[in-house]
């Protein structure tokens, strides 16, 4: 009886499977990893923009509010602060005796010099005020 020793193989990954799949998860993750990126980034500035929208809508509500019974304040504001780092800008622009315009703008101050730039307004309201007494 002749017996053909069978050669046995060592159970495990070699060194170059280890290195194709550490290869192959290293490509996978960098596209994945600039998606989370992105998505963060746009998701910051999402939430700024909700932020400043209820912010304007709130400081408009307020002007409308004190305008009923001191119509002739003059609401001209240049970069007042209304919560941490959100700033507001207001136009005040008479039409004639009984009407004006608000245009309000509202946004977040990234450089951080308290002063509302053109490049950090993130929502711009525009509304007629009309005397009512």
């Amino acid at each position: 009886m002749i017996v053909i020793a069978e050669k046995t193989r060592a159970r495990g990954f070699t060194l170059v499977e280890v290195m194709m799949a550490s290869m192959l998860l290293t490509i996978a993750m960098v596209p994945i990893l600039k998606g989370l990126t992105s998505a963060h980034t746009l998701d910051v500035k999402i939430e700024r923009r909700m932020r400043s929208l209820t912010l304007a809508e709130a400081k408009l509500e307020d002007i409308k509010g004190r305008s009923i019974y001191s119509y002739s304040t003059n609401f001209n504001d240049s970069s007042s602060s209304l919560e941490g780092l959100y700033l507001c800008k207001v136009t005040d622009t008479p039409v004639d005796a009984n009407l004006r315009t608000i245009l309000l703008s509202v946004g977040y101050d990234n450089d951080g010099d308290s002063v509302l730039d053109d490049s950090e307004i993130q929502v711009t309201l525009k509304t007629l005020l009309a005397k009512r007494w």
